[in-house]
């Protein structure tokens, strides 16, 4: 097919809701390391992955060999008799993750796997209330939309009972209008106002993103997660740690995002870029706070062999290619960049992120979030070979989410098509 008989069957055969980026949406043929190449064979740097899923670039040749192989040999079996690949994943998360994380339950998609935590913390409690943040995103089930705290993310009309939202460590546009440091982590104190006022006085779990993706790439204060947890568990409450964005490196220096602000969650939550692009999605907790999900329970697809081959080969590559410190080291140039341009533009009212997930609010006077303005930057820089990703409650962040083996002469290539590309804007 052409072009646009691509897109013309895209608009015909699927929901209206299966949205596109772009005035003229980007048909992408075939992709390779940090580039994809459209239909008509022009070529882009993708420093977006997929929505930060393309942890060890597009069509890696370790991972794509796993896959291969595994489907050569069982596609297919379901978690009602145990493989090979799906108990190694199992014991390899066990090992690598923080604290205590002992045992997994693997689904297909960062949704299932926040419900499965959810879940298992309302069932190990004895208790209901949830509470997460504003700005986060969840995942597009009915749980998952009521614990998304973005309008724009919650389709459903009725949202799920017992969950509630606090302010965020957004310290560029504070809900508190405080100042870091002087406001004494005001956002994280108000968790115990919210449980005394809003709940029972007990909860289940707060679930929070270390850094909030599609939020915008919020990221709290290095003190924020060891005051608010501290609260959360005077409460009998277990913190979910949600890190299908920040995890498997992509934050640099650490694993896994919440490393950096030295707490160890009761439960973690994985997905996206823990297999490249194959979906998966998995839910560790310890070991009572597991066992306490007794009964029936399957996932058809959950902990399917080749899924969880290509994630172990993802994890494989991530170790042995040094990756978390690429990500940490190509992040410092890419932020040193960003960081430069920011001092250029007056749109670019801030830069935030770890590693390789950094992010550019772009504003007009006063602080006001400029959305049209990312709309046209991410005109210019697709012409340009470039993409990028967009986020926030205003629509008014850009996303940088590159593979963690991008090299520098790819972050100094995207660097200067962003210079470009706010230059032509007038920007």
């Amino acid at each position: 097919m052409d072009r646009q008989e691509v897109i013309e069957k895209h608009r015909n055969f699927l929901f209206s809701s299966v949205a596109n980026y772009y005035e003229e949406p980007l048909v992408v043929d075939h992709a390779k390391g940090s580039l994809v190449y459209d239909s008509e064979g022009k070529e882009y740097l993708d420093f977006f992955g997929g929505i930060v899923t393309i942890s060890v670039g597009h069509c890696n040749e370790t991972v794509t060999r796993a896959i291969r192989e595994q489907a050569g040999k069982l596609q297919h079996i379901s978690t009602l008799y145990p493989n090979e690949p799906h108990v190694r994943l199992a014991e390899k998360l066990a090992r690598i993750t923080p604290g205590r994380l002992q045992k997994s339950f693997f689904t297909n998609s960062g949704t299932e796997a926040n419900e499965t935590a959810v879940l298992i913390a309302q069932l190990h409690t004895q208790c209901h209330d949830v509470i997460a943040l504003r700005h986060s995103y969840s995942g597009r089930s009915h749980l998952a939309m009521s614990l998304t705290g973005h309008a724009s993310w919650r389709l459903t009309p009725t949202p799920a009972p017992g969950i509630h939202h606090i302010p965020n460590a957004y310290c560029y546009r504070c809900p508190f209008g405080l100042t870091y440091p002087s406001c004494d982590l005001k956002c994280a104190r108000d968790m115990e106002e919210a449980i005394r006022t809003v709940t029972s006085g007990r909860i289940a779990a707060f679930l929070a993103e270390p850094i909030q993706g599609i939020g915008g790439l919020i990221t709290p204060p290095e003190e924020y997660f060891r005051e608010i947890v501290a609260i959360v568990r005077k409460y009998g409450g277990l913190f979910i740690c949600d890190e299908v964005q920040t995890g498997w490196g992509r934050t640099g220096g650490k694993m896994f995002g919440i490393e950096h602000w030295g707490v160890e969650p009761d439960i973690m939550t994985f997905a996206k870029g823990m297999a490249n692009g194959a979906p998966i999605g998995a839910t560790i907790a310890t070991p009572e706070i597991a066992d306490s999900m007794r009964g029936m329970s399957i996932s058809t697809f959950g902990g399917n062999p080749v899924t969880s081959a290509a994630a172990l080969a993802t994890i494989q590559v991530i170790e042995e290619e040094n990756l978390v410190e690429n990500a940490r080291v190509m992040g410092q140039r890419l932020r040193d960049g960003l960081e430069q341009l920011k001092a250029k533009y007056p749109v670019i009212g801030d830069v935030r992120g770890m590693g390789l997930m950094q992010g550019l609010e772009l504003v007009g006077e006063n602080k006001r979030p400029d959305a049209e303005a990312l709309k046209r930057l991410m005109e210019q820089t697709k012409a340009e070979g470039l993409l990028i990703g967009k986020g926030g409650l205003m629509g008014n962040v850009v996303r940088i989410t590159p593979p963690l083996n991008v090299t520098k002469d790819e972050v100094d290539r995207a660097l200067k098509i962003l210079d470009l590309s706010f230059s032509h804007l007038g920007l």
